[in-house]
């Protein structure tokens, strides 16, 4: 395999997400004070700090973990299918393909108890805004997350090659943290993910939940069923966060309160349901004493359905 020594992305995008963050900031402090900001728009100076700090952490435990990844990928790429090698074709295949393995790494995150635990911490700010995108996970390496990569090294794309496309998708999701942009052009909408989908992604509303996993292409979502539009009703906005907030501006609180929830939970559980605490979606419960997001939906249409009802009885 030859090694062209592809620089890393993402390190080359960071003074960019510095200068967003900054336009970002002053965009918001400019309708502050216009009296326009609402909700919890805008930024929060300990939330942001959170943010970064995260950020940092997670940045140290790629450097940490990093090259076992590369190790495997390089030990299975011995074993490919073909050899495409840096052929320019094999760059926009290997992005979609890439993009496709993303989608369902990420609905696993949400599905799946023991990827949540690594993925909740960018989920856990109630604020929503381009440092938002910087709460990346600590201890995503313990998920196996490089097995849903590992297709693509098979079929013959270089890991290199993958590495670069991986971190273009990362760079490519930093700017849909905002709420300052309200829609993008339709034709733009209706093909890739964009600011307004992936607020839904991030809302904890009962009609928003587990919904828009897609990094680039919403298309995964539209074809695979997970798709909610964005709806902007009067008093209904949008609220950020996880279902049970973290209450905390603590990092390592952040960082892993739900591997220590989880693992409170199978140290109580009875023998027979002790593996359902680790491998079913966030909210299961052996006794039903709690909501996962189908029962919180469901419930939360129960209401909508009486609330409407009882309007148009009253007509």
């Amino acid at each position: 395999m030859a090694d062209p020594h592809l620089p890393d992305p993402v390190q080359l995008a960071v003074p960019a997400f510095v200068a967003l963050m900054v336009i970002e900031i002053i965009a918001y402090r400019m309708r502050m004070r216009r009296g326009t900001l609402a909700g919890t728009a805008g930024y929060e100076p300990r939330d942001t700090l959170t943010s970064l700090l995260l950020g940092l952490g997670s940045t140290i435990a790629g450097a940490l973990f990093g090259g076992v990844v590369i190790a495997v990928f390089v030990a299975v790429y011995r074993y490919r299918l073909f050899d495409f090698g840096y052929v320019w074709w094999a760059w926009p295949a290997a992005f979609v393909l890439d993009d496709l393995a993303y989608y369902w790494y990420h609905r696993f995150g949400h599905r799946i108890r023991w990827f949540w635990a690594a993925h909740v911490i960018h989920h856990t700010s109630q604020h929503y805004n381009l440092s938002t995108a910087l709460r990346q996970t600590w201890t995503g390496f313990f998920t196996f997350g490089l097995l849903f990569r590992l297709p693509l090294v098979v079929i013959g794309f270089p890991p290199p090659l993958i590495l670069v496309v991986g971190g273009i998708n990362l760079i490519y999701q930093f700017w849909i943290h905002t709420e300052l942009i309200r829609r993008m052009p339709g034709w733009f909408e209706a093909v890739m993910n964009t600011p307004s989908h992936h607020r839904v992604h991030h809302a904890i509303n009962p009609r928003y939940l587990d919904a828009n996993y897609a990094g680039v292409f919403i298309v995964w979502d539209k074809l695979f069923g997970t798709f909610v539009p964005e709806e902007e009703r009067a008093g209904e906005p949008i609220r950020y966060g996880v279902v049970k907030q973290l209450g905390s501006f603590n990092v390592l609180w952040a960082a892993f309160h739900e591997w220590i929830a989880m693992a409170v939970d199978v140290w109580r559980a009875p023998w027979g349901s002790k593996l359902g605490y680790m491998i079913r979606e966030p909210g299961w419960s052996h006794d039903g004493s709690r909501d996962n997001s189908e029962r919180i939906r469901e419930k939360w249409a129960a209401r909508r359905a009486a609330t409407e009802g009882a309007a148009i009885a009253q007509v």
